[in-house]
């Protein structure tokens, strides 16, 4: 029986995109450099020049986009974490640029994440533009533009990184699924509370809170 062969460097085709990454929207894939030849290098310099986030899986730059209201839903859950892990002196939360080398080659940009005091190089934020630690928790807020084999790889990295929790937050239909394991999942509604469990201890959200609009009247 034939192996199933990655494509050479530079090689790959839409076949070999949707392949890897599932029925993706290849607007997210960089073609420049070619699709097998991107580095960390380009993920930084992109960054910096571009102001454009992309994960680097197998040589290839997949961006990272959201909508305006899964970077709001981003943006709160990383505000009541920072809160909590601030008030515990747990360690640090990092936003929707905190980027990641979870392997040689492998870089991941969770939308929010944690990272406990013990997992920081001599207990300090680091100042790589990519850090080379995985987190201790790892949020990802699902958008349309994400597909199952996408997310479901992301699942497999992360904890073969050591990640301990990952939260996969759904807008719709306002749902957050929690992984303590690749094949270990729990999904909550809105009628019920997320917590931090072992990761996160005394940290706890009512999920009608999260996906509720906010209060603008004065």
């Amino acid at each position: 029986m034939a192996l199933a062969l990655e494509p050479d460097v530079g090689d790959w085709t839409a076949a070999d995109v949707v392949a890897r990454f599932g029925p993706i929207p290849l607007r997210r894939i960089r073609h420049d450099p070619p699709p097998g030849t991107a580095t960390e290098d380009d993920v930084v310099r992109i960054h910096d020049h571009e102001n454009r986030l992309y994960e680097l899986v197998d040589g290839v730059l997949v961006e990272k986009t959201v909508g305006t209201y899964e970077a709001y839903l981003a943006l709160l859950l990383g505000s009541l974490l920072r809160n909590h892990v601030a008030e515990k002196k747990l360690g640090i939360v990092l936003g929707p640029d905190g980027m990641m080398r979870l392997a040689p080659g492998l870089v991941r940009i969770p939308d929010v994440s944690f990272v406990s005091a013990n997992r920081l190089p001599g207990r300090r934020v680091p100042r790589a533009a990519i850090a080379p630690i995985a987190p201790d928790l790892a949020v990802e807020i699902i958008s349309r533009g994400n597909t199952e084999k996408e997310m479901a790889d992301k699942l497999d990295e992360y904890f073969a990184a050591g990640v301990r929790l990952v939260w996969y937050v759904e807008p719709v239909p306002r749902q957050v699924k929690v992984y303590t394991a690749p094949d270990a999942c729990v999904t909550l509604g809105e009628e019920q509370t997320l917590d931090g469990g072992d990761v996160l201890p005394g940290f706890q959200l009512s999920l009608r809170e999260l996906f509720a609009e906010p209060s603008l009247e004065g």
